[in-house]
């Protein structure tokens, strides 16, 4: 349980700095050169640039410090599955904010703020938290980096270190 709270907790540090680089990079991109005023469906364009750029960071934080003993040798196949689960809350978060952008004419930059950002961003985090416990990084999943410190064992399927596999092969 303590491991799951340690991960929970690095998974909100990365997605808090994400957070910080989607909001910032949405409301400056509102604010000029994708404003309604000026774009009809500036807002829409903003989330999704700022999207991409956090999604990118987020990768990066979760495959190198959230899920690092589970992240996969081959970083292709992980990338690509990492941003599929990321899409999938990107369109979570379109969704809130274009139905309470388009939908129900809240365009402020504060009711955006709210649908994409708040309600979109919990939404989307608990989605793709699951998603990528239990398919992107699984730890059953193949290809995985170890650590030099560690071995795999046959012994209850653990790492351990070197020092310690000796011990329990009798070495």
């Amino acid at each position: 349980m303590r491991r799951l709270i340690a991960q929970l907790a690095r998974f909100g540090v990365v997605g808090a700095v994400g957070f910080v680089v989607d909001t910032t990079i949405f409301n400056v991109l509102r604010a000029t050169v994708l404003n309604p005023d000026e774009v009809h469906s500036g807002p829409f364009w903003a989330k999704v640039v700022s999207t991409v750029v956090a999604i990118f960071v987020n990768w990066m934080g979760n495959r190198y410090w959230t899920f690092r003993e589970q992240r996969r040798a081959v970083a292709t196949r992980e990338g690509i599955e990492f941003v599929v689960v990321s899409l999938g809350g990107m369109v979570i978060s379109l969704g809130c904010l274009g139905i309470s952008h388009y939908v129900l004419g809240f365009t402020s930059a504060l009711a955006d703020n709210v649908s994409g950002n708040v309600i979109g961003l919990v939404l989307g985090t608990a989605f793709r938290f699951w998603l990528y416990k239990v398919w992107v990084y699984h730890p059953e999943r193949g290809g995985r980096d170890r650590d030099a410190a560690t071995v795999a064992t046959p012994v209850d399927d653990v790492s351990i270190a070197p020092a310690a596999r000796s011990e329990v092969s009798g070495q």
